[in-house]
């Protein structure tokens, strides 16, 4: 029991990884434009992280903690195997400053410590791996054509307007949509981590089954419902690791791609933010860091095509395709290692 305890704590001590790492993505664009301070930036996302938690259900939760590994297979090690391979490929991407995606290294690193376990029958083919997979390349790129026909469309209503007028109109407009991004990165990102714990419970359950315990609480007989106390826990812990900022990343991401301003800072965080709350509420589990980036690339393309650095571009898409084999892969040796230690 104590084992299951503690990788529940590891678990959350990955959303506050995953929160750190992907701050950068809530708040790059809003303090590269200058509309908020760092501080009060990382304040604002963090909020809007843990406030996720009461607008858009757990769809994406049951995806990860029954639709993509087959339960049955799952035990401590293969969860603790998962997220050591996770973290792992998070710490090395974030120290070289690389906005890779936490998403995918949790999946890719929960699949490949399952394999390591039963072999490839730990995969349920179907349906969510297509979405999942498909996605790695469909949500940034939905994120560039959202954020592109919105920079088009917001260019061409102010045309006639003053500069200084849009900017400063701009500078409050981005308040609201740094709010929409940071809500549905929340509402993504964090019910990973629900998946991941509730499918912990539902294997270990009969650890918390006696109705005497004091952690009888803890019980969970399926996925049919997450409970509250993972829903709050996730969105607490990614809203922490959050406001600690990912300030190597935020460079990035807020200026290296393209130059941003409040207007083009809008139109990023705005159709990254509706194609977010798209996937969470059909229940797919996508990158807030490819579909953001994609963004930033959509608003600086149509501005023209030079101002995207396509080389730090090119860089980053190197990243989003290494993440799950890499992440899979120590996911894998971190099973093997706990499961020689256990014998």
């Amino acid at each position: 029991m104590s084992y299951v305890l503690f990788i529940i704590a590891i678990a959350l001590v990955f959303d506050f990884i995953n929160g750190m790492h992907d701050s950068a993505n809530s708040i790059a664009t809003v303090v590269s434009t200058r509309v908020l301070s760092p501080f009060l930036a990382v304040f604002w996302a963090a909020f809007f992280n843990f406030a996720a938690a009461f607008a858009f259900g757990t769809a994406v939760a049951k995806t990860m903690g029954k639709g993509l590994i087959d339960v049955n297979v799952v035990t401590s090690n293969v969860i603790l195997g998962g997220l050591i391979g996770a973290i792992s490929w998070n710490l090395i991407t974030w120290y070289f400053g690389i906005p890779s995606s936490s998403s995918h290294a949790l999946i890719g690193g929960y699949a490949g410590a399952a394999v390591a376990r039963v072999g490839i029958r730990a995969i349920i083919p179907g349906a969510a791996w297509t979405k999942t997979l498909v996605f790695i390349i469909l949500s940034p790129l939905l994120g560039m054509i959202s954020a592109y026909v919105l920079m088009v469309a917001v260019a061409w209503m102010f045309h006639r307007v003053p500069y200084g007028s849009v900017d400063r109109w701009f500078r409050r407009a981005q308040l609201a949509s740094a709010a929409g991004y940071s809500l549905s990165h929340g509402a993504n990102d964090a019910q990973k981590t629900m998946g991941i714990i509730a499918g912990l419970l539902v294997a270990n359950r009969t650890l918390f089954a006696d109705p005497g315990s004091r952690l009888h609480w803890m019980y969970l007989s399926d996925l049919s419902e997450i409970p509250v106390w993972i829903i709050l826990a996730a969105h607490a812990a990614i809203a922490l690791g959050t406001f600690t900022g990912g300030w190597r990343i935020v460079r990035t991401m807020g200026s290296r791609i393209t130059k941003l301003k409040p207007f083009s800072g809008f139109c990023a965080e705005t159709g990254a933010a509706l194609t977010l709350m798209g996937t969470s509420l059909a229940g797919i589990p996508v990158s807030t860091t490819h579909t953001i980036t994609g963004a930033v690339i959509g608003v600086g393309a149509a501005q023209r095509f030079a101002a995207v650095r396509w080389g730090v571009a090119g860089r980053i898409v190197y990243a989003w395709i290494l993440t799950i084999p890499m992440a899979a892969v120590i996911g894998a040796l971190a099973y093997g290692v706990l499961t020689a230690v256990a014998r």
